[in-house]
């Protein structure tokens, strides 16, 4: 299995979910993180924490990555030291609403949109060109069952995580005669700060989404993503799809009574 001491791997959305637990798990294996979220607090006491129990270097960004502007500037502005990203996992993602399309609020689907996808493409606009130089990285996109099969009500989420699906792909046509892996990661019901996020802060609506069942927790999806990025040399894992025991599908979900 490749070694991943001292590389350097770039974290979008690092601050809760699967951000947190991609760079928690990361850490363990001795790479150098950058991490970047909005919520500048959070990423310095977790990147504190990783350093003072793995002993690595991380750098902490805050980013917006719906904000080209900014997200040039973030990367331009990398030292040499921090410039030769190896693995970037582009994981700052959200939904907000749950509205059939004639009632949705525009507001929600803009979020969505420059998040999800523009704030996807943007990033790896800026990280990849230093791959294609050097004939080598990784980009990992975290994306959703919902980028496969769409759900009631979930119409622009839905199509931001296929849209996330065709980047990862047409990413892959596009570096594939440059040593440079690409993966999506997408993932089912995980619970995080999603649906919390998705309701705007309504506690009770949050819980129900996963009432009656055991959803993935990040580190789950932190595994998947860990075990793409130490594939041979010669792999390249297209795609993983995990989802809780107790969903099958978008729409087909088990959950006990109590």
């Amino acid at each position: 299995m490749p070694q991943l001491k001292n590389k350097i791997v770039f974290i979008t959305g690092a601050s809760s979910g699967i951000g947190k637990a991609c760079a928690e798990l990361f850490a363990k294996e001795k790479v150098n993180l950058i991490l970047a979220a909005r919520r500048i607090d959070r990423i310095k006491n977790l990147a504190k924490k990783l350093e003072n129990e793995n002993k690595i270097k991380t750098k902490c960004v805050k980013l917006d990555v719906r904000d080209y502007n900014q997200v040039e500037k973030v990367i331009n502005s990398l030292d040499n030291n921090w410039k030769k990203i190896d693995i970037l996992i582009n994981n700052a993602g959200l939904s907000r609403g749950l509205d059939k399309i004639y009632e949705g609020k525009k507001e929600d689907w803009d979020e969505m949109i420059d998040t999800n996808i523009k704030g996807l493409a943007f990033v790896t606009r800026h990280v990849v060109p230093s791959m294609v130089k050097r004939k080598k990285g990784h980009v990992i996109n975290i994306g959703s069952t919902a980028g496969h099969e769409v759900y009631p009500n979930g119409n622009i989420y839905a199509a931001t995580k296929f849209a996330v699906k065709a980047l990862s792909q047409s990413t892959r046509l596009d570096v594939l005669d440059k040593g440079i892996k690409v993966t999506g990661i997408d993932p089912g019901m995980v619970g995080t700060e999603f649906s919390l996020i998705r309701f705007r802060g309504d506690k009770e609506r949050a819980k129900n989404v996963y009432k009656g069942l055991k959803p993935l927790n990040p580190k789950d999806v932190a595994d998947a993503v860990l075990f793409c990025a130490t594939r041979p040399k010669e792999v390249n894992i297209n795609q993983i799809i995990l989802t809780p025991l107790a969903q099958a599908s978008s729409t087909q979900v088990y959950r006990k009574e109590k």
